[in-house]
């Protein structure tokens, strides 16, 4: 035993062994001071805003959701934290890509190297146009069947008159009608100024998107009437004139009257007949003025009053009296 004890290799080998113990030792209490995490936990995080990058100014993107969904995988206090503080980023980078349509990967951005990542969809498919401007004149409309019966739209008119559209090239090239379609009560009949959005449509009527509207609300103008007609004014000889008076021929001041109602009664009255009682005509005095009423089932009848003036030649051989105080008389 003495003899194992000076020699050398044993003093070797006892101080290596001792040397090992002593590592294993303090690697030991290390380990059960930080004791390393194995818990994992997957998180899904729906609806991650994602970014976009791309030169603005001169370009614009379409295909890119708003939106998409990220799964994560690793550690599960690192997985909490990304889930709660939400400091990453969700990135399609398109700044050296040219116009056209291109299958984009989406990029992630300050997430942990210890967190495996899925991103759904994982590829987007962006097309680049050229981003245009242009002005387009406003076409106001409004439905009909909101105005009370008997009336009728006169006009609309939009103001401003015109807006600048701008968006992809395509886009702009397939705007078809720019309207503003006005709301309002049932029964209308008054004029009014109502507020509208601005709709850009294409050639089938169906919106457009991806565009901005300047301005995106209008003042529209709407004038309502009422419905009315214009007809011939026909004149009706009644009775017979004064002796030694001979009619030639009677002539209305206006050829034509506008007629005001609901449709359904106006649209039945194809003349205005004036008749006059030729007895009131005198040699003196052959101007007849005459006061018009509505025809039946109509409000009004423009203008309320004409003047018929007879041409007449007289009887020199007659006795012609110089005036009469007969009515006026004006039946339809």
């Amino acid at each position: 035993m003495d003899k194992m004890m000076d020699n050398p290799w044993f003093l070797r080998i006892t101080a290596l062994l001792l040397a090992f113990l002593l590592f294993f030792s303090v690697k030991a209490d290390d380990n059960a001071a930080n004791p390393v995490e194995t818990t994992t936990m997957t998180e899904e995080i729906e609806d991650v805003k994602l970014e976009v990058y791309y030169d603005n100014t001169s370009l614009m993107v379409s295909g890119v959701p708003e939106t998409v969904d990220l799964t994560i995988t690793g550690p599960s206090s690192i997985v909490q934290t990304a889930r709660q503080i939400k400091d990453f980023t969700l990135f399609v980078d398109l700044r050296e890509l040219p116009i056209g349509k291109h299958q984009v990967p989406i990029q992630t951005e300050n997430l942990s190297e210890q967190l495996r990542v899925r991103v759904d969809p994982s590829v987007v498919e962006v097309t680049i146009e050229e981003r245009v401007t242009e002005e387009f004149r406003i076409d106001p409309e409004m439905n009909e069947r909101l105005l009370k019966e008997g009336f009728v739209l006169d006009s609309m008119e939009a103001n401003p008159k015109t807006v600048t559209v701008t968006g992809p090239k395509s886009v702009i090239d397939a705007i078809s009608f720019v309207k503003a379609t006005v709301t309002g009560e049932q029964n209308l009949s008054k004029p009014f100024t109502a507020e509208s959005n601005v709709r850009v449509l294409a050639n089938d009527l169906t919106k457009l998107e991806n565009v901005t509207i300047e301005p995106e609300i209008v003042s529209v103008n709407v004038n309502i009437e009422e419905y009315s007609k214009e007809v011939p004014v026909t004149i009706k000889q009644n009775g017979e004139p004064k002796q030694g008076i001979a009619i030639e021929s009677l002539e209305s001041s206006s050829e034509t009257v506008q007629i005001y109602g609901p449709k359904s009664a106006v649209d039945q009255v194809d003349e205005y007949v004036v008749e006059i009682n030729a007895g009131v005509i005198t040699a003196t005095d052959t101007d007849v003025e005459i006061e018009l009423k509505p025809p039946a089932g109509t409000s009004s009848v423009k203008p309320g009053k004409v003047t018929v003036k007879a041409e007449i030649t007289l009887d020199e051989t007659a006795e012609v009296p110089d005036g009469d105080n007969d009515s006026e008389e004006s039946t339809t």
